[in-house]
């Protein structure tokens, strides 16, 4: 009792000493008060935060000296208090530190506490001009990450491919995490809307999102509003394009046809300037930010319409986006709001119409005018020949559309329960429709012509509804050490439901919006289906971030699912991951050396399946089954056993080991990182044949009645080193230059083993080029122990003195490996000049080590007689002495490598200075993409095939490296454009 009432006395006598001290926090540039901003004592935990008006209050002891102000986002101050009992300051943003914040699962970290390889690219950073999908900013800018697009189709999507393959049963796409929403419509975004990217490239960084995170996860942080009260600014960009077709393949005149011994229709026609166009196109973005009290919000509207280069195709998009975030109770309660909705309407054409505009005889006219003619075809020429359809009628008598709406609703709200703790939930929906339609016109040649007409819709809907909710608690558990832990739930749904019907047999061409004036519904040509799906992924996770001294980092996370679309022995899995650096610049003194920062990490993700039902066995609908013959109305459709159940599905399993260095040069002039990293993939889910009859292994007691099964039946391993340096504002004389280089050198991913039980694939051969004649001879062989995507074949040896082949062998037993369709490396190099008002910014890329399957060559070179109905490619690599005379055979004549540089990217602008109350930043610039490729390769685009893409729907990731003859012209696309931002 004694103790008690002594320290009483000495509290009190303590306090009655004490005085307060007050005043207000205003934003340096503005003036404005910044509310929430933390007022400490130096050396205690005694503080308080500004109010609404930036004010604040707070007591001082004796003893006390200085007080600490911090805010993110802005530079922390000391100030002094002496005798003062008002104490007014102004805080400076703090730039460098809003760029080290790195985005990494479920909130944010400061880049020095990175120990896992994670890459961010800012929107100064990203690539210029006219883009599609948003993915294409990154192209060339991140180590590790491939972006390719072969061709220029408005409506192809890229081909994303992080740390090379990853799976060949499942997706191998990079998971897009869009303002926390994950697995977001990556159409959902406009790239003008995107603030920055970070890319998690490593299984240990991915590992927090579990099976979703197994190819890799790229977050998108979308702008916000400014936190400057009272403040708003409205910026419309806009800019047209004009696109233009290159690098077609050489092809023979109408005479050297004749000459040849092509059939002489009496015209001359050059088919691809009867299909190509000019496409001029628009693109125009306004947004509005701005901020009162404690709330900032961001709305932005982006229109784009690209025609392509082929006459009728075109992509048409409306984007608009909402985002809102506002601060409660002296900001201990933080609301977000993000609405996106997106339109797209698409305009395809028959992607075959490509390759007739190649290779159709030159001779042929577009139109005839004969009776027969203008009755059957429309007027157009046609002939009944084997693959022989005017591409012009092609393009003009079919039509293939997409209408696209993708719509994303996120809310979260964010808690301070103390200093400490902090509460989070999150809910967001995603929902993503499409309906396209196929029209085939009744004089169409190819398809409509024998069916009366033709025409489709197909019909597919897609949400995916999230809730998650987390604690974090962060805090100094003892001297310089800081301790960060993250512990969460979450639920995620995925339902999916489609539907189709087609019919033929029109009266007249009424397009696809009335199937029911088809008079067939039954045949080749027609078809009525439906589907749904629904799964539940359950989720547990933690992280656990530990920070000695800003010099040693240690992270630690832990996820456990259960997903219902496993086999019922399987549905539970864990994913742990560590990493832990040092940043030795802060233990010795390292010269040169600002920061030298080894790390190394280790971490399992999983990988879900295509189809939440392959664990059950799938039944499809089989033949129409009269049970009285004499009675119609009693046809019912039967049921037919697509796949075997396997309960003991499972997920794939990748294990990746990752060690790397972050470096810093001459006090931050030159930064960079590299990393090595070994890849071990298992259980990979893939569907094989297995004898009708034989006992279900993987259902003991039960027999095979289907002919397939959904199993884990594989290992892959893979291994890669990556690099990225740059030299910050390196002056030349008045002139600033930023340079940033990046390569990757990838150890191409290999088949330890296919199979499992009684289940054996030696090999996996694909990639069929095709007809004529080249049906029965799969030319990429996936075989156990060696690399996937090598090609298998003769070789050619020499010709005859009449053109014949000389090869090395006849027949498969003989084939040798030929090459490889996937890439020892890709690069970048990046470029940011600036002088006085002007910049100018380039990027070149490109990649190597990879083969390509030249299928022009493959089929269309050769002098023989069989090939006369076609026109004939003259490349290059073509051999002309003597003329090939034999059948085209594929052999390793018609490889030729893909290795290429492409300046690819190329805009200079010009900032004008404005003195205007309204007018805060106004700039012209113009630029070239697609400006010059440097290649041996002679077909359409030397750019990787990650997939084949024969199967448009189903792109084959066992047989890379074909050029198809389909593959869309590749434009060259100038940019002039102006920015204009009001105050």
């Amino acid at each position: 009792m004694l103790v008690t009432v002594l320290m009483v006395f000495s509290i009190a006598a303590a306090n009655a000493q004490g005085r307060e001290v007050s005043g207000t926090v205003l934003d340096t540039e503005f003036g404005d008060p910044l509310p929430g901003v933390t007022v400490l004592v130096k050396g205690t935990t005694r503080g308080t935060t500004t109010d609404l008006d930036g004010r604040y209050t707070i007591s001082v002891q004796p003893g006390d000296q200085v007080l600490v102000f911090s805010f993110v986002g802005f530079t922390a101050q000391e100030v002094t208090i002496g005798n003062q009992s008002i104490v007014d300051i102004q805080l400076e943003e703090d730039i460098q530190s809003l760029q080290e914040a790195v985005v990494i699962g479920y909130g944010t970290q400061d880049k020095k506490e990175i120990t896992s390889a994670v890459a961010s690219v800012s929107s100064e950073q990203f690539n210029r001009g006219n883009f599609t999908n948003p993915t294409q900013l990154l192209q060339g800018k991140v180590a590790g990450l491939s972006v390719t697009r072969p061709g220029g189709n408005p409506n192809e999507a890229p081909t994303v491919r992080l740390r090379g393959i990853s799976s060949f049963g499942a997706s191998q796409s990079p998971l897009i995490v869009l303002d926390g929403v994950i697995g977001a419509s990556i159409d959902a975004v406009d790239p003008n809307d995107i603030e920055t990217f970070d890319v998690l490239k490593d299984a240990s960084a991915a590992a927090i999102y579990g099976t979703r995170g197994a190819a890799g996860v790229i977050l998108i942080t979308t702008k916000k509003g400014t936190s400057k009260k009272g403040i708003s600014s409205v910026t419309i960009n806009t800019f047209g394009t004009a696109e233009s077709p290159t690098n077609l393949i050489p092809v023979l005149s109408a005479e050297e046809f004749v000459e040849r011994g092509g059939t002489n229709y009496g015209s001359q026609t050059n088919w691809r300037d009867e299909v190509l166009q000019t496409a001029y196109n628009g693109t125009v973005n306004a947004s509005i930010t701005g901020g009162f009290e404690n709330t900032q919000f961001l709305a932005s509207v982006n229109y784009r319409n690209n025609d392509g280069i082929v006459q009728n195709t075109n992509r048409e998009s409306l984007n608009t986006r909402f985002n809102m975030s506002h601060g409660a109770l002296n900001n201990r309660l933080r609301l977000n709001l993000n609405l996106s909705f997106t339109n797209t309407d698409g305009q395809n054409v028959n992607s075959e119409a490509v390759r007739y505009a190649t290779i159709y005889n030159p001779t042929a006219p577009v139109f005839e005018n004969t009776e027969g003619a203008n009755r059957d075809f429309g007027g157009y020429f046609q002939r009944p020949l084997f693959d022989f359809y005017n591409p012009v009628a092609l393009i003009n008598q079919q039509r293939f559309t997409n209408e696209q709406r993708a719509a994303i609703y996120s809310f979260r709200a964010e808690y301070d329960l103390s200093d400490k703790f902090t509460i989070s939930s999150q809910f967001s929906q995603d929902r993503f429709t499409d309906l396209s339609t196929q029209f085939y016109s009744r004089q169409d040649f190819e398809t409509g012509f024998g069916r009366n007409g033709q025409a489709g819709q197909n019909l597919f809907d897609r949400t995916t509804s999230i809730w998650n909710g987390t604690i974090r608690f962060e805090d100094e558990i003892a001297d310089r050490l800081n301790f960060a832990l993250l512990a969460g739930a979450e639920t995620q749904v995925f339902e999916e439901r489609g539907m189709n019907a087609s019919s033929t047999r029109f009266l007249f061409d009424q397009g696809p919006n009335n199937l029911g004036a088809g008079g067939l519904r039954l045949g080749p040509g027609t078809g009525m289906g439906s589907f749904a799906t629904r799964a539940i992924l359950n989720s547990l996770f933690t992280r656990a971030n530990f920070n000695y001294a800003n010099t040693y980092f240690l992270s630690a996370s832990l996820r456990a699912e259960t997903y219902s679309g496993f086999g019922r022995e399987n549905q539970t899995g864990l994913f742990p991951a560590v990493s832990a650096g040092a940043d030795l610049t802060q233990v010795f003194d390292m010269g040169i050396f600002n920061q030298f920062k080894p790390r190394a990490s280790f971490g399992v993700v999983g990988q879900l399946p295509p189809n939440p039902t392959l664990a059950l066995g799938i039944y499809g609908n089989g033949n129409r089954i009269p049970l009285d013959p004499t009675d119609p109305n009693s046809v019912f459709v039967g049921i037919n056993q697509l796949s075997n159940p396997n309960p003991q599905l499972r997920w794939e399993t990748t294990q990746e080991f990752t060690v790397g260095l972050d470096f810093g040069l001459f006090n931050g002039r030159i930064t960079g990182q590299m990393d090595y990293y070994q890849r071990t993939i298992s259980d990979l889910i893939f569907n094989t044949t297995v004898p009708v009859g034989a006992p279900n292994e993987f259902l003991p007691g039960n027999f095979y009645t289907a002919p397939n099964i959904w199993a884990n039946v594989g290992d892959l391993t893979s291994a890669g080193f990556e690099f990225i340096a740059s030299v910050n504002d390196l002056k030349l004389g008045p002139v600033s230059w930023t340079p940033t280089v990046n390569f990757t050198i990838y150890k191409r991913t290999r088949i330890e083993n296919i199979g499992v039980g009684s289940i054996q694939l030696p090999e996996i051969r694909q990639g069929i080029p095709g007809a004529p004649g080249q049906n029965n001879n799969p030319i990429v062989w996936n075989r156990e122990g060696e690399r996937i995507g090598d090609f298998y074949g003769p070789r050619m040896e020499g010709f005859t003195d009449g053109g014949e082949y000389i090869l090395s062998g006849e027949n498969p037993a003989e084939f040798e490996r030929l090459g490889n369709g996937l890439p020892v490396g890709d690069f970048g190099f990046s470029n940011t000049f600036i002088y006085g008002n002007w910049d100018l910014n380039f990027l070149a890329r490109g990649s190597f080590g990879h083969m390509i399957y030249n299928s022009f060559r493959g089929f269309y070179e050769n002098a023989d007689g069989a090939s006369n109905s076609w026109n004939s490619v003259v490349t290059r690599n073509t051999p002309t002495n003597p003329l090939v005379t034999s059948t085209p055979t594929f052999s390793d004549l018609y490889l030729e490598r893909g290795d290429f540089i492409r300046l690819d990217n190329l805009q200079i602008g010009y900032n004008f200075p404005t003195n205007s109350e309204s007018i805060n930043n106004l700039r012209f610039y113009g630029g070239v993409q697609n400006l010059i490729t440097f290649t041996q390769f002679s077909g359409v685009d030397p750019e990787v095939r990650w997939t084949d893409t024969e199967d448009v729907l189903n792109p084959n990731p066992l047989a890379p490296g074909i050029e198809r003859r389909n593959t869309y012209f590749l434009p060259r696309i100038v940019t002039l454009g102006l920015t204009l931002t009001f105050k």
